[in-house]
């Protein structure tokens, strides 16, 4: 069986991080879930030759230490590191941090739905986003697929 390769959650919010957790459980994802508290402790990560690549990372913007978009701009400026897809996932609302986010070429803009089940919604819509979607293999070496877990089928929209 092939193996998986991980999703990476950027998130210093516990519960905000659970919640992605359940959700992806619920949806029946197999990917191994990857968390880190901010944009530095990602970093370590992503660098550290040991930790396979995620497939994609979901990103909160309002983090301590280093925030999403200075970890953007970091990912999107290493030639190992930006090919690597980025969700972002937010609670800001704010036109300047979507164009911003967009400027350094994230995959997608959400704003977290404030109920469990709004926030499942999103989530399913992400999975299948990435179960449709094809990204060139060759190309994409640090890249997983996430259609590797497809777990929806449009009847289930």
């Amino acid at each position: 069986m092939r193996s998986l390769k991980p999703v990476m959650l950027v998130e210093d919010d516990n519960v905000d991080a659970m919640t992605v957790k359940r959700a992806l459980k619920e949806l029946k994802v197999a990917n191994e879930l990857t968390r880190a508290v901010n944009g530095e402790e990602a970093l370590e990560h992503l660098r550290d030759a040991a930790n396979e690549a995620p497939c994609v990372i979901f990103l909160d913007l309002n983090m301590p230490k280093m925030n999403g978009i200075e970890f953007l701009k970091i990912v999107k400026a290493d030639e190992r590191l930006r090919k690597i897809p980025v969700v972002v996932l937010t609670t800001s609302k704010e036109d300047q941090d979507k164009a911003e986010s967009f400027k350094l070429s994230v995959a997608g803009y959400i704003v977290k739905p404030v109920n469990y089940q709004g926030f499942v919604k999103a989530m399913k819509v992400i999975d299948l986003y990435w179960s449709l979607s094809e990204l060139p293999e060759h190309e994409f070496e640090a890249v997983g697929s996430w259609a590797e877990t497809k777990t929806l089928t449009e009847s289930q929209l």
